[in-house]
């Protein structure tokens, strides 16, 4: 049985975060050029503080174009499949991934977010769980709910349209489509400040968020047409 991959994420000091910032804009230039990526609602990113960033799934490149776009560095989860190769393992910590076990309740993975968010870093969390196809955006995971509820967060919801054509699923190749983000405002948990979380809040914060999700893919997917 292959080790566990480390729930380490990488603490950048001043130089590191000078090397990750320049390549970070220079990757960010690259999207740009060659998939047109458009960003519609930058502003409603929060300047300061923690917070999940839950967009819909659709590709294998949502992930990596989602922390190019948005201002702010953030911190991600990814498949711990993905952290077996040793070269890929390490730039994706580099690059301020942790792994996570969906097969199940990956509680050291829970540890890591939490830890984060108590850092006052933003990190982004798929409420889909996995990729999906079609238009609809349904049976959302209430893990990013119950987090952002938990730590008294926001959720920004984030629309990503032309991913799937840009990257389609089993495909080896990034082919050069448009793709569009839409950011929505953010999404704040009806929960007192201290306290149990009731269950009743987690379930209505998930449905918000699935609702506004679907709104913003249907608008991505029609700018990126």
């Amino acid at each position: 049985m292959a080790p566990m991959p480390s729930r380490k994420v990488v603490v950048r000091g001043r130089a590191g975060r000078l090397v990750y910032n320049s390549a970070r804009r220079g990757l960010r230039g690259v999207a740009r050029v060659y998939l047109r990526v458009e960003v519609v609602g930058q502003e409603r990113v929060p300047k300061s503080g923690a917070f999940i960033v839950a967009p819909v799934h659709r590709s294998a490149i949502d992930s990596p174009l989602t922390g190019l776009v948005l201002e702010r560095p953030t911190r991600f989860m990814a498949k711990s499949s993905a952290f077996v190769n040793g070269p890929i393992s390490a730039f994706l910590t580099w690059a301020g991934a942790f792994p996570v076990d969906r097969d199940g309740t990956d509680f050291a993975a829970i540890h890591t977010l939490e830890s984060l968010i108590e850092g006052g870093e933003p990190v982004v969390v798929f409420p889909e769980g996995t990729r999906k196809a079609g238009d609809r955006v349904t049976d959302l995971r209430d893990g990013p709910a119950f987090i952002a509820a938990r730590q008294r967060i926001p959720i920004v919801p984030v629309g990503i349209g032309g991913t799937d054509k840009a990257m389609p699923k089993g495909s080896k190749f990034l082919l050069p489509r448009k793709v569009v983000f839409v950011i929505g405002e953010p999404i704040y948990p009806d929960v007192e400040l201290e306290g149990r979380v009731p269950r009743r809040v987690i379930s209505e914060l998930t449905e918000q968020v699935r609702v506004e999700l679907e709104r913003l893919y249907a608008e991505a997917s029609d700018r990126a047409d």
